[in-house]
């Protein structure tokens, strides 16, 4: 299974709308995180679950749903957190 897909599998936790990742590891490819075989994503994930939570919490959120895989899979993760009524 790819990065990607379990971190969708993960982030079902939070009963996403939608998320969108994008893979940006090729940018990265002599980035030293990069050689350990983390890769660089961007997430852009709708919940309503973050309703009432600052942009900090909403982030813990999402680390704490997508675990271990921020130890290895994923080296850098830019978010974007939103509820449904901010899109």
């Amino acid at each position: 299974m790819s990065v990607p897909d379990l971190m969708r599998q993960r982030l079902a936790a939070l009963a996403p709308d939608s998320v969108e990742i994008l893979d940006e590891s090729g940018k990265h490819a002599s980035h030293e995180g990069a050689k350990g075989g983390g890769g660089h994503y961007r997430l852009v994930i709708v919940s309503r679950q973050f309703s009432g939570k600052a942009v900090q919490e909403r982030h813990r959120m999402v680390y704490a749903a997508l675990g271990p895989l921020m130890n290895k899979e994923v080296h850098a993760l830019a978010i974007k957190a939103y509820t449904p009524d901010e899109i």
